[in-house]
């Protein structure tokens, strides 16, 4: 009877962790299928579809052209970040060095500044190299925040690999780039995925130095283009186009999260439990 209780509650939490979860998704597509008054009405599910706000985002500004900057961009941030943060997390989690632990200890402490509080002082960086309103300022601010975080996470998978693979590898004369890409990265792959997943979220996602560091539309990731979105009058309101913008933007990171959910699982929870 008790686990019947108990299996019955833990099925209702979930299905209401479920729908808090999902309700602001779901309203935002039903919302993106609204035009002109319907906005303002208050419906749970859908009465009269229209594609009209779809049709806008795409015929009254860079659109396309703003989802293939933050493809980009991410793509970018990703594949530096592994780089990385692959040779760093080889260094400090199997090579024995005099301040490593400091080391690693100042990397997770840079990710513990605000946003706000770097922007300045990385504004004036980003000047002095030329690369204001240029997407290479994108992928370095980025950096900032994704490299502690792929640091740290690949660091403690590194530390967990058996140190027999490692000592084989060396006693067969190999070198330390060939045991990091030929044995140690097949080994974290669900770690790599998982990170990578977790930074391109995040440099997809990212509002601030995007808004600060681009000018033009052209230069825009979707963040700030669905900020600044507006309606074709000072007396329309743009909602219907922000939804449908969101929409879309947010069903790319839906499909990555599906294609890849076995390894992102594998390697989020890879060694919780020792035997």
């Amino acid at each position: 009877m008790n686990r019947v209780l108990t299996g019955t509650g833990l099925a209702i939490a979930c299905i209401v962790l479920a729908v808090f979860l999902l309700f602001p998704l779901y309203y935002a597509v039903l919302t993106s299928f609204k035009a002109g008054s319907e906005l303002f009405r208050v419906d749970y599910w859908p009465t009269d579809i229209d594609f009209s706000s779809y049709v806008r985002i795409w015929q009254e500004q860079p659109f396309a052209r703003n989802i293939f900057n933050s493809v980009l961009v991410a793509t970018l941030v990703v594949l530096l970040s592994l780089l990385l943060s692959l040779t760093a997390a080889y260094a400090l989690g199997r090579v024995q060095f005099r301040g490593r632990k400091f080391l690693l200890y100042t990397i997770l402490g840079v990710s513990m500044f605000p946003q706000v509080a770097v922007l300045s002082g990385l504004f004036e960086v980003i000047r002095a190299l030329g690369l204001y309103n240029n997407l290479g300022s994108l992928v370095l601010s980025y950096l900032i925040f994704t490299l502690p975080f792929t640091v740290w996470v690949l660091t403690t998978f590194m530390r967990d690999l058996p140190l027999e693979i490692e000592e084989a590898a060396i006693m067969d004369g190999l070198s330390p780039f060939v045991i990091v890409t030929r044995i140690f990265m097949p080994l974290m792959g669900p770690a790599m995925v998982a990170t990578g997943l977790l930074a391109f979220i995040a440099a997809w996602n990212e509002f601030l130095f995007a808004l600060t560091f681009t000018l033009s539309n052209e230069q825009r990731t979707v963040p700030v283009a669905i900020a600044l979105i507006t309606g074709a009058s000072e007396y329309e309101l743009p909602w219907g186009n922000i939804m449908a913008a969101s929409v879309i933007v947010t069903l790319p990171l839906i499909a990555l999260v599906l294609i890849f959910q076995r390894r992102l699982v594998a390697g989020l929870t890879a060694g919780a439990v020792k035997g």
